[in-house]
């Protein structure tokens, strides 16, 4: 029995993990669920899967669910935790094997890092870990002997398409320049476009909080799905595309595919492009990256591509999706960009959501903060946090002023 930990389980990518751990339970054992206040989701999942701890960030909602836990005797057993420090005791944990690190946003660094010191499975859904701190978090995994598997659908639909002998062990391309010798020639990284894809510019000053949640494609969280309205989260994929495979920016080439049929795509030398189909259901990397290098039954319906019919396929706009473009900039300038790009993307995206400011300014305000931070070496944990820090206060201050 496979014991696995999921950070982050009453968000969508873990109630997905949790479908599939019900439908190869003799396989698998949810050994912990983790979650930041939502009492009553993860009540129900400990009824259901019976895991042997939980934790509970907020130390008022943690304590409720273990009062609850303890009316029965069918739960009186699970141990509850609180606080951010349980969720890296949990990640290290000696009986836990696999780790689905799906935690949104940068509250979910920690526990990253913490499962890649201690050498675990790593099913990585939390791309901030690598946004980041991409040079801290892959030098844990290689030097812990790690395994680390991408849940993102493009991610995972990369690293399919990628030659067996560059991912026999993981995502583990520490040697520069491993992908050309592997004869690849570029990354192809495809986009939905999102729900305003074919919106005027001047249609995105008004739209509301509701309208940029309404993925066509994908049933996704808020804040992700704002993230996709403007493209934001395509750029912290082309990031973490970069410390994944050892990729320049220049490699990295996003393609807008709105049918979201094609996860991602690899062009090699030989003019071949290698690419990963399937329909738009998070469960199929999930099951892919626990069951690897086996297949399993993941619960999702086969593609049917008659009903498809059509593929189509178009070149990002940078004017109408500024956040992408800020990305590759980041990308590029490397050192603490991409954590303060992150990081203002994260309040400003909150402020978006609560009505603060439109949607438009999003980007704004991302550029604003990158323009007033200097961009230091990305060293140490204690640098990027103190990046993070700054960009907040800074990216506050903008939405307010």
């Amino acid at each position: 029995m496979i014991n696995v930990a999921i950070l982050g389980s009453t968000g969508s990518i873990g109630t997905s993990t949790l479908d599939v751990i019900a439908r190869q339970s003799e396989r698998f054992h949810a050994f912990a669920l983790t979650a930041n206040k939502n009492v009553e989701r993860l009540y129900e999942q400990c009824l259901q899967f019976l895991p042997e701890m939980a934790v509970m960030v907020d130390e008022a909602s943690a304590y409720e669910l273990e009062q609850r836990l303890k009316k029965s005797s069918k739960t009186s057993h699970i141990k509850v935790f609180s606080g951010s420090e349980a969720l890296n005791d949990i990640a290290a944990h000696k009986q836990v094997d696999y780790v689905m690190a799906a935690i949104v946003g940068a509250a979910g660094l920690s526990s990253s890092l913490a499962a890649a010191r201690c050498g675990k499975r790593i099913l990585l859904a939390n791309k901030e870990s690598l946004v980041m701190s991409g040079d801290l978090f892959m030098q844990a995994v290689q030097d812990n002997g790690a395994i680390l598997l991408p849940i993102d659908s493009e991610h995972n639909a990369i690293f399919q398409s990628l030659p067996e002998t560059l991912t026999r062990t993981g995502v583990n391309l520490e040697k520069l320049g491993c992908l050309q010798m592997a004869g690849v020639e570029k990354i192809l990284l495809t986009a939905s476009g999102g729900p305003f894809l074919n919106k005027s510019l001047d249609e995105l000053q008004h739209v509301t909080p509701d309208q940029a949640c309404a993925h066509p494609n994908w049933e996704m969280g808020r804040k992700i799905s704002v993230d996709s309205a403007t493209m934001m989260n395509k750029g912290l994929e082309v990031i973490e595309a970069s410390w994944l495979f050892n990729a320049s920016a220049d490699d990295i080439q996003v393609v807008i595919h709105p049918q979201s049929v094609i996860h991602s795509m690899v062009s090699y030398s030989d003019g071949s492009v290698l690419a990963q189909l399937g329909n738009p259901d998070m469960r199929t990397p999930i099951a892919h990256a626990m069951a690897w290098p086996d297949r399993m039954d993941s619960g999702v319906e086969q593609l049917d591509i008659f009903k498809v019919a059509q593929l189509n396929f178009e070149q990002p706009d940078f004017e109408r999706f500024v956040c992408l473009r800020l990305a590759y900039d980041a990308l590029r300038s490397g050192g603490t960009a991409p954590a303060i790009l992150n990081a203002a993307n994260e309040i400003a995206v909150d402020s978006f959501l609560k009505g603060k400011i439109a949607f438009t300014r999003i980007a704004e305000i991302v550029e604003q903060t990158l323009e007033q931070l200097d961009c230091e070496r990305a060293d140490s944990l204690d640098i990027i946090l103190t990046a993070d820090t700054q960009s907040r206060q800074v990216a506050k201050g903008l939405c307010f002023s």
